[in-house]
């Protein structure tokens, strides 16, 4: 009697018949992430799809993620595991709200961080991410005034790391990262006081005054494989530590609750589950698909930030 297969076994399978590449974000659930070809955080992960030679991107993240593939991959089927894997960032600029912004302020330069649908991006005149946020707007001449869209916590952080006096903030926040409080950070702190502080920039400033490291999820894990410390205190989605263990597997890894859901997990990455994955490889949907012309005009600030590295 054969035995039945597993549902990794059937998105491996599945993977190989339609020629397809897996990519995982770093706060998806650790089954997928065993199972995935790429694990990285949401540019990384559209550009690595950028040199694999098949027809199916499977895009193991939010909506807005595999829209940016899709930007990068115009000529590739992407599909995602739920359609309803959203971002609260992406809900807290919408894309006509912004075009009436820019009409009432037409002399500023928008800087849209990656977290934003691709009708932002397309209204945008340069993207960024968390890990080059600051290089983006030190990019810009100083004279030119700057709308910052749409993280309020991360547009404080690069203002006051840029000194841009004339960098207005659109008021969006992440639901994890904006509701850690600092109170249960320090309550952590005071439970392992040896233990250094990586914070993602969307933490509240209060999170991130206490931080000895601020960066992006990336950067976060490269931080922590060089220190010497055992335990560490990691202020970002949970879904981290599966990298984070697989490289540094002597440290302890420590997650503060937040107020959103105490825990420390995306409630919109965490939609996505094995079940759907296969799936979705299986009905090639729910596909992602966007106007050419939509891609194009997004494509271009996305360009722009490239060419700064």
């Amino acid at each position: 009697m054969l035995a039945t297969k597993t549902i990794a076994e059937e998105i491996l399978d599945l993977k190989r018949e339609r020629r397809a590449i897996l990519l995982a974000h770093h706060y998806q659930e650790a089954e997928i992430q065993e199972i995935a070809d790429v694990i990285g955080d949401s540019l990384e992960l559209a550009r690595k799809a950028q040199s694999f030679d098949g027809e199916v991107i499977a895009f193991a993240g939010v909506w807005f993620m595999a829209e940016t593939a899709l930007i990068l991959n115009p000529e590739r089927i992407v599909v995602v595991p739920d359609s309803e894997a959203g971002c609260s960032l992406v809900d807290a600029c919408p894309a006509e709200q912004l075009r009436a912004w820019k009409r009432r302020h037409p002399d500023h330069a928008v800087v849209a961080y990656i977290n934003t649908s691709a009708e932002v991006k397309a209204e945008s005149d340069i993207l960024c991410t968390s890990r080059n946020a600051v290089a983006v707007v030190n990019s810009i001449p100083a004279e030119q005034p700057i709308l910052f869209v749409p993280d309020v916590n991360l547009g404080n952080y690069v203002k006051a790391q840029t000194g841009r006096e004339n960098m207005k903030i659109w008021q969006g926040a992440c639901i994890v990262h904006a509701t850690f409080p600092a109170r249960r950070l320090t309550a952590k702190k005071a439970e392992f006081p040896e233990a250094p502080i990586a914070a993602h920039p969307e933490c509240p400033a209060d999170v991130l005054r206490m931080a000895d490291f601020i960066g992006s999820t990336s950067a976060i894990i490269e931080w922590c494989g060089r220190q010497d410390a055992d335990d560490i205190i990691v202020m970002t989605e949970s879904g981290v530590r599966f990298t984070l263990e697989k490289e540094s597997p002597d440290k302890r890894f420590h997650f503060v609750a937040n107020e959103q859901c105490n825990c420390s997990e995306c409630p919109y990455m965490k939609r996505n589950t094995l079940e759907k994955l296969r799936d979705s490889l299986r009905d090639l949907a729910p596909r992602v698909e966007l106007p050419r012309d939509l891609m194009d005009r997004a494509r271009i600030p996305v360009e722009r930030m490239l060419a700064l590295r």
